[in-house]
């Protein structure tokens, strides 16, 4: 339920926000994402995945604005023997993790030129997927939300966009106990593309 005010909050903010905007565009978008899991849980390395969506440029004047964006977003990562030390599972349950979220940044941009943004914000995160059979105990071991915070570079050639930005986990999502806390953290490489 939560979520579902969330979206709905965002998506009336950005709403009302285009019909007092100088510039209101839309486009796609999509890239690699190089992300990990942080927690001793887990491997302390970056690895590949990928995102895709859409988004909304809305330019309150020729310096600022916000963007929206609708992406499905991928974490993926392996946990390390540590795990099976912490949460008392065989030595050979070196498992392959993939997490895959609709989320919903929400960037302040500011432009102090024409050819490039700088931008930050929050990022709400929505697990559509997670793995039932991590622990082999039946339990949902991920939480279902997550937050985190952006921030980044964007170059605007015309209507081509290429960016990258980096996301640093705010919330645990750990969904099994307190021992060890979860959180995601890494780089979003995109290119995009203004298709209104």
């Amino acid at each position: 339920m939560k979520h579902k005010f969330l979206f709905l909050l965002v998506l009336a903010l950005a709403t009302c926000s285009a019909g007092m905007a100088q510039g209101f565009h839309l486009g796609l978008k999509g890239g690699a994402s190089l992300y990990k899991i942080k927690g001793k849980s887990f491997k302390e390395e970056f690895s590949y995945g990928y995102n895709a969506g859409v988004f909304a440029e809305i330019n309150f004047d020729k310096h600022w604005g916000i963007q929206p964006e609708l992406l499905w977003n991928q974490s993926d990562t392996r946990t390390t023997q540590d795990f099976h030390t912490i949460y008392n599972t065989s030595a050979n349950d070196l498992v392959d993790v993939k997490l895959n979220y609709l989320s919903i940044p929400l960037l302040a941009s500011y432009r102090p030129a024409k050819f490039i943004s700088l931008q930050a914000g929050p990022q709400f995160g929505i697990l559509l997927n997670h793995d039932q059979d991590l622990l082999h105990n039946g339990q949902n071991a991920f939480k279902f939300g997550d937050i985190s915070l952006l921030g980044g570079l964007q170059f605007n050639i015309g209507g081509l966009k290429l960016g990258g930005r980096y996301a640093i986990g705010v919330t645990n999502i750990n969904n099994l106990d307190n021992r060890d806390p979860w959180r995601n953290h890494g780089f979003q490489l995109y290119a995009g593309f203004r298709i209104i």
